[in-house]
């Protein structure tokens, strides 16, 4: 997520409430997660397990709760709490905008596009042309819709990062500042959850296509002519490359990629990366012939029991 201007090091401490080290007109340009910062933001690390990856990251601004050396060209915002003032910094630069009325004047619908009652149309959202966008659709705050895309019944896109912290009290929330946005010729099924990302997008690739009730997690990037079949459930951070197909109930863990032309068979479960250009099967999803192999091996084992006892 980026400011919309330019801030300094002393200013982002300043609305915190916090110390730095560095430089007071260091220059700050937003603030993302760990996977997707550029130079310019700020990422939060809450862990010493993680500390070295803050710091070395690509992010020239760190929030943490420990003061540790400073890497050369980067800068510190030392806090007791990271992910609380990171929420501080979401709350300040993308507070949440009521709602007056059902379609907001703030959005922009491009010409040849059609939308059905009793839909959701957020604030800032921008849809292209010739969209179709059905009954009952809710399309939250800053969502970006390409040309010619269809939305189903009941879609829901844009609701917030499953994404929580747990302390003494319960769980606290990471709130979502980040956007969903949808490429050119996208046919999004009914029922289907797509959530916006922490502090970047949510993307899915021009051309590809949801079945009905399709969950797509927080910052999840969905490449070009993919196809996901009904009832899959994506996880957060999760790469889908260009061309991969999802067939029923596949669920795939957080964090990991399936790359090019990869096919996931129906109710696989996917706890790592996969290669592309191969069928994948089972849980955990491994490639479909060795799987086969191993379940045909499984039903030979009440045999050779039998022969064993005899």
């Amino acid at each position: 997520m980026k400011f919309p201007q330019k801030h300094t090091l002393e200013q982002i401490a300043t609305i915190l409430n916090v110390d730095y080290v560095g430089d007071a007109d260091f220059p700050v340009l937003g603030m993302n997660e760990i996977h997707v910062v550029e130079p310019g933001d700020i990422v939060f690390v809450d862990h010493p397990k993680y500390y070295d990856k803050a710091l070395a990251s690509a992010a020239t601004v760190v929030l943490i709760n420990k003061r540790v050396d400073c890497p050369e060209g980067k800068a510190l915002l030392i806090s007791e709490d990271p992910f609380a003032d990171f929420n501080k910094l979401t709350q300040f630069f993308k507070p949440f905008e009521k709602a007056t009325s059902s379609i907001a004047a703030s959005a922009s619908i491009g010409e040849g596009t059609l939308i059905q009652p009793n839909c959701f149309i957020g604030n800032n959202v921008r849809i292209g042309k010739n969209c179709l966008i059905h009954a009952n659709v809710s399309i939250y705050d800053n969502a970006v819709i390409g040309d010619g895309v269809t939305i189903h019944s009941g879609a829901v896109l844009g609701a917030d990062a499953f994404y929580y912290k747990k302390r003494e009290t319960g769980f606290d929330k990471l709130l979502s500042g980040g956007r969903v946005v949808i490429k050119d010729h996208v046919d999004i099924g009914a029922l289907c959850t797509i959530d916006k990302g922490v502090s970047g997008d949510t993307i899915i690739g021009e051309g590809s296509k949801l079945d009905n009730q399709v969950h797509v997690g927080h910052d999840t990037l969905i490449g070009k002519r993919v196809l996901v079949a009904s009832q899959v459930g994506i996880a957060g951070c999760v790469i889908i490359e260009d061309e991969a197909v999802l067939w029923g109930q596949v669920g795939v863990a957080s964090g990991i990629t399936i790359k090019e032309k990869a096919v996931l068979l129906a109710q696989s479960g996917v706890s790592k990366s996969l290669e592309g250009g191969r069928s994948y099967f089972g849980t955990p999803a491994e490639d479909t012939r060795k799987k086969y192999r191993e379940l045909a091996a499984i039903r030979q084992i009440p045999y050779i029991l039998d022969q064993i006892k005899k």
